[in-house]
Parts: structure tokens; sequence; C-alpha cells
């Protein structure tokens, strides 16, 4: 045998153990678990404001109601979400690898159920209906009364209320605000409210107004003169200002055991039992507010100032690395239209440990929530 046949011999074997070995370093991790928390889709407006032309009879279902543009987002969403974990969950639907949890509320648990219709359309023996390629999946909830994990922000917590007041006192919001006083002011006016009460942010007037305006233009329906783009895209900023201010900037991490980080501390419950080898669930689904995903994203301190829009969602994913250990990844789609984007914790790299995750965001979890919203 030729010297050059013997060292072609041991360089084959030297390629085929290299890429052996790159192929489990690049296989052997695996996605083991997915949390996803979404906004529910386009609605009909909250409420309104005095001096409003359009009132609640517009509206076929009034106020508060899931509408057809907003069915088809999270139809849409369903659909990405199957093929984003296309390889992950079953093609049919398998009532142990997914739990839907929703708030109390029509939009929302319409708007689950929609999502739904979009990832699990019935297939094969799954199809009871041959005209309808659509099955009944469950969606989970609780009393508005009782709901804990997805309604932000929690109004019988005493002590998020003073911390409210002084975060709206605060220098750094007010530096934001004053700049707006007279706008405030002018458009309070037109709108038939008196300025101090728009400007208490926690009655949500503004938020409401605002929201008022922009589901009217999406729905084609008449807004006033006043409600100029600029007029709009002023409100917008200032609201952003509000937002960040509710959960953040004073306080944070005290604010978030209050409110966000009660969802931290649920989502992070669902992914340490996923860690266990006999668990089924594949999927974790939450169904809520644009609060929701607000307030959540506040605790984790991966808040970028914005009211996040119908059918923003968030995911959490739970990888186990070729070492055995466990890794958090954490993506965020601000609308049906966008591609997600990774979402880093502070103090982590993109794939977080899981322990690490776990001591990083510790100040914000609290032990007893009711205990802490008590102190005054």
């Amino acid at each position: 045998m030729s010297i050059s046949v013997v060292c072609l011999m041991y360089s084959f074997t030297f390629l085929s153990i290299f890429f052996g070995l790159l192929l489990q370093s690049t296989t052997g991790r695996e996605l083991k678990f997915v949390v996803t928390v979404f906004r529910h889709g386009d609605r009909t407006p909250i409420s309104t404001f005095p001096t409003n032309p359009v009132k609640e009879d517009v509206w076929p279902q009034g106020y508060e109601q899931l509408t057809k543009i907003g069915m088809q987002q999270h139809y849409d969403l369903g659909q990405y979400i199957r093929k984003t974990y296309k390889k992950f969950l079953s093609q049919d639907y398998k009532r142990k690898e997914i739990y839907v949890y929703s708030t109390d509320y029509d939009r929302t648990i319409m708007s689950a159920q929609a999502n739904l219709a979009g990832l699990f359309p019935p297939e094969g023996e799954q199809i009871w209906n041959a005209k309808l390629r659509w099955q009944p999946i469950p969606v989970h909830t609780v009393p508005r009364s009782q709901e804990k994990l997805l309604s932000y922000p929690t109004r019988t917590c005493k002590r998020f209320h003073v911390l409210l007041k002084e975060t709206m006192a605060a220098k750094e919001v007010m530096g934001k605000v004053k700049p707006n006083m007279k706008f405030v002011g002018e458009i309070a006016a037109k709108m038939g409210f008196d300025p101090k009460s728009v400007l208490d942010f926690s009655n949500h007037k503004l938020w409401n107004a605002y929201d008022a305006l922009i589901v009217q233009k999406i729905h084609s329906h008449p807004v006033p003169a006043w409600a100029t783009p600029q007029a709009m895209e002023q409100m917008k900023k200032l609201l952003g200002v509000a937002l960040s201010a509710m959960f953040g900037v004073h306080k944070r991490e005290e604010k978030s055991r209050l409110q966000g980080g009660v969802l931290v501390k649920a989502i992070l419950d669902d992914i340490t039992k996923a860690t266990d080898p006999k668990n089924e669930l594949k999927m974790k689904m939450y169904s809520g507010h644009d609060m929701t995903i607000a307030a959540l994203q506040v605790a984790l301190n991966v808040f970028e100032p914005h009211l996040p829009p119908y059918a923003a969602s968030q995911f959490f994913e739970l990888y186990k690395e070729d070492n055995g250990g466990h890794t958090i990844e954490m993506y965020y789609r601000p609308d049906v239209n966008a591609e997600r984007r990774p979402l880093t914790l502070p103090g982590c790299e993109k794939s977080c440990p899981l322990e690490k995750f776990k001591q990083l965001v510790s100040p914000i979890l609290a032990n007893n929530v009711e205990e802490e919203c008590n102190k005054v």
C-alpha cells in the first residue's frame, strides 16, 4: 500500500471522527418546553371620551370585544407557532402536550381559541366534520376577582399604589411629563376631560381615549380633526413614558415583585417542572393584555418603552444542552407581520443557563405577594 493511500485513509478517518463529533455537538441540543405569552387581537375600544361622536352602538358587539381582524391576527399567530415548532409539537392536538390559560375576558378567551384553530386544525382521525377544519380545544381561566397572573396593574395591591405615586413624582418621570403639560391640557379640554384627571395615569383616561381613536382609524370610523398624526404620535410617546413609569423607573424591582414578577415566577415554575424527564407537557400558553406583556418585560428588565400591539407575543424556550444542563432563550414578536427577535436577560447571554437565569431574576420574585402588598 502506497504512502499516499495510507495518508488518504488516515485523513478520511480523521474527517469522519471530526464531522461525527461536530454532528453530535450540533444535534445534541434539545428543545424541551415552550412558554408563550401573548396579547389578545384587535378589539373594539375599551371606552371612549365625552366629546367623541363615535359611540358604543357603532360596534356590533359593543366595547371590549374581539373583532374579525383580531380573530385573523390570532389565527395567523397560531399558524406561525405551528410553523416555528413543527418539529417539536405533535402534528395532531394532544391534550397532554399543551395547556392554555387566559384571563376571564371575552377578547382574550376568543383570541386563544382563534390561535388554537390556526395551531391545530384537525387532520385524519381528528376531523369530526368534513366541512369544518376546526376542533374544540380547552382554554382555562378563573374569575376576574381571582386573577393573579395576567391582569396588571393589580388594583388591590396597596403597596404598589404607594410606589406608583412616588414614581409619578420622581424627577425622571416629571422631566418627561412637564414638557407635555400644555399639550395634555389642550387635548383634555377637546376630549371633555378635566386636565388634572387626564394626568392621573392610573385612571387610564388618556390611554382609553388614545386607544379609541386608534381603533376608530383601523375600522374606518371618523376621528376628530384635532387628532392629527402629530397629536397621536405625541400621545403615544407620553403613554410609553406612563407605561414605563407604571411598572419600572422608580424601585423597579419592588414594583415588579408585586406585578410582572408574579408571572415570571409562574413561568419559571412551568419551566422547572419541564426539566423532569417524565414531563409530557410541551407548551404553556398565556392569553393576556398589553399590560401583561409590559409588566413581564419590565420585570425582566428587557422592556423598550412602547405599547405592545395586538397579538404581540413573547416566547420562552427551554433547552437541554449536550452537557445535561438546561438553558432559557427569550424572543419577542411585536406583531403578526414582524419577525421575532431575541431578548437577552441583563447579566446573561442569549442562551442563559437556567440556574443563572433564576439567580438573576430572584430580586423580582416575591415569597409572599399578599404580605408585600399590604406593606404601606
